[in-house]
């Protein structure tokens, strides 16, 4: 048996990385499903008792794969191995038998020692996705970043570790302690030295995990010292052992089927304040089985030492309802939506919790999609939402029959926000809360005023391009911004004047361009990452480029793994006492993108 799953696990090596770039697997899975497994699969005219979607994603992906060899299933004619595999992976979570090729234990480069965690303070870092919880500002001091803006156009690649099976590097480095934290689709997070690269330890999620690690104290949990937190794409919540890498608690914080915990998990004194979103509109977009649409975003408040659930707070208050049925007499249901796609920013003034929410799936949309929505932290009652686009529901019209393929015009706008609020303080002595959206408008909101505009900055000529993903960064003057029309802005605090846009232009060949992924500043530099698989520095003071590095090449890795960089298109950048930490590879359906599997490592030679 072990044999057989080596030799498994040898072939997901050699065909991920020959993946068309543009089979993203939410594609390629959903319309396969859609064309070979929906006849039977949700469709209530079908004489097969067979289980409905929902109750597919509750099987793992092995589970998935193993029904692919036993009557009906063994009657399909191509349907192909690789649309096989695209099911599997979208219904899963992750590539079936990746646990056994992505374990560190097979890797070549164990550190030779693993000392315990004594401290976070002796080393720079950067923890979480923002680096600071109570701004979610993305912004690194100059002390701690140990890297100037002089310094910048001398960087040097200095360690390259690459992924095995991996095809997105989603997850965003955490560095604490001289260590790397990171995870990737193949639902492995990883600890590596931040010096050379050497790997700790592994640990296997159930799903993919695509969002930053946050790492804090614990207590009674015997040994442990230090834990960190993630979630993954199956909406779990993990607290493994930071020295160690042994899971110490893991909670589900939402039982629908699609749901997902993307955004980080905010880590604040004591307590991990989870952001949930789900893959329902992307499902209900290109099926026509597929019952649209029953899932509301929420935020969980977890007991960071137990994981003890303390409050679950949902954007749409209103369960959703049945309403009408498609034409296949498939159930609509409504209101929906909201996601929570960014990780929560932590007021400390007001004892609140600043979320972006997304659009709604079926219309009508409620008043806290497409908002900006404050939560009381103790108890997670709403405090206030603004909603700044109206009557965004994405698949609107759509009723009849709600694939994409059939009503494209139909579409709803959709601007969500999802990228996390920040939080700033003007030179005046006021706040602000700066938020990105999808459509290419910047907003200023008032926290000390119910979320209050202030102003709003359009990036774009036309904001249905603009498409602000995972969201800008800011130092004490600006906000800075990347672009999917190519670009990146400077938008002032106090006023929301543009100060600064410097066009960028994807490389002769890059399958794709835009600057969607997040964006980290350190004093007078901007990092911008992009769809093209180029990493770039902008001069902060005017915008003008200071480095680039195209990742898309073949590297030569610490750990032996074969290893390729690709598109960037959502975690950012981190810096840390020196170093550049870049991820590279993703993919989306709709805008193609390279895939990749490698963390590369930059510094002053």
């Amino acid at each position: 048996m072990k044999r057989c799953l080596l030799i498994l696990a040898a072939l997901i090596v050699i065909l991920l990385p020959a993946a068309d770039s543009a089979f993203a697997q939410t594609t390629v899975g959903v319309r396969a499903f859609e064309q070979y497994c929906a006849t039977c699969h949700g469709n209530p005219s079908s004489k097969v008792a067979a289980p409905d979607e929902s109750q597919l994603r509750r099987l793992t992906s092995e589970e998935i794969e193993a029904a692919f060899g036993k009557a009906p299933h063994t009657n399909f004619q191509g349907l192909t191995d690789e649309q096989k595999l695209r099911i599997t992976q979208r219904l899963g979570g992750r590539t079936p038998g990746i646990a056994q090729i992505a374990d560190a234990r097979r890797m070549s480069n164990h550190c030779s020692s693993n000392p315990p965690i004594s401290g976070l303070s002796a080393k720079p870092s950067w923890n979480g996705w923002g680096n600071d919880a109570t701004t979610n500002a993305r912004f690194q001091p100059a002390k701690a970043a140990g890297l100037s803006a002089d310094q910048v156009p001398r960087l040097t690649l200095k360690w390259a570790f690459g992924f095995p099976g991996a095809e997105e590097v989603y997850g965003q480095p955490t560095i604490a302690a001289g260590r790397v934290f990171i995870g990737v689709d193949t639902g492995a997070v990883y600890s590596l030295d931040a010096a050379t690269g050497c790997v700790y330890w592994s640990f296997q999620a159930d799903a993919g995990v695509r969002n930053a690690i946050s790492i804090g104290p614990v207590k009674g949990q015997g040994s442990a010292k230090y834990g960190i937190y993630f979630g993954d794409i199956r909406a779990n919540v993990y607290m493994l052992d930071a020295t160690t890498g042994k899971l110490l608690w893991k909670v589900k914080v939402e039982d629908h089927p699609v749901a997902r915990v993307t955004g980080a998990p905010t880590l604040y004194q004591g307590r991990l304040y989870v952001p949930v979103a789900s893959s329902e509109e992307s499902t209900a977009g290109l099926s026509t089985v597929y019952p649209c649409c029953t899932f509301r975003g929420s935020v969980v408040a977890l007991d960071a030492n137990t994981g003890r659930k303390i409050w679950k707070t949902y954007t749409v208050q209103e369960a959703p309802k049945p309403t009408r049925k498609t034409s296949k007499g498939i159930q609509l249901w409504t209101p929906n939506g909201a996601a929570v796609w960014n990780s929560p920013t932590v007021d400390t003034k007001r004892h609140a919790l600043y979320i972006g929410t997304g659009d709604a799936y079926l219309e009508p949309a409620a008043k806290t999609t497409d908002a900006i929505v404050a939560l009381d932290m103790t108890t997670g009652k709403i405090l206030w939402a603004h909603q700044d686009t109206e009557n965004d529901a994405w698949l609107v019209g759509c009723g009849s029959q709600y694939s994409s393929e059939n009503c494209p015009k139909d579409l709803g706008p959709d601007y969500d926000f999802g990228s996390s609020p920040i939080l700033r303080a003007l030179p005046d002595g006021h706040r602000i809360l700066v938020a990105g959206q999808k459509s290419g408008m910047v907003w200023g909101h008032d926290p000390d005023q119910e979320g209050t505009v202030l102003w709003k900055a359009q990036l774009v000529q036309d904001l249905a391009l603009g498409i602000i993903t995972f969201g800008g960064a800011a130092d004490e003057q600006n906000a800075y911004f990347g672009l999917k029309t190519g670009g990146v802005a400077a938008v002032q605090l106090t006023t929301g004047d543009k100060r600064w846009f410097t066009p960028v232009e994807a490389p002769p060949g890059a399958p794709v361009g835009g600057q969607n992924a997040a964006l980290t500043v350190i004093p007078g530099v901007v990092f911008s990452s992009g769809w093209d698989g180029v990493v770039r520095a902008f001069a902060s003071n005017d915008g003008h480029l200071l480095w680039q590095y195209n990742t898309i090449r073949d590297f030569q890795t610490v750990n032996g793994v074969t290893a390729k960089g690709g598109s960037m298109g959502a975690p950012g950048p981190t810096v840390a006492d020196g170093v550049l930490f870049v991820g590279s590879g993703y993919l989306f359906g709709a805008w193609g993108g390279t895939p990749g599997n490698v963390l590369l490592a930059f510094s002053v030679q």
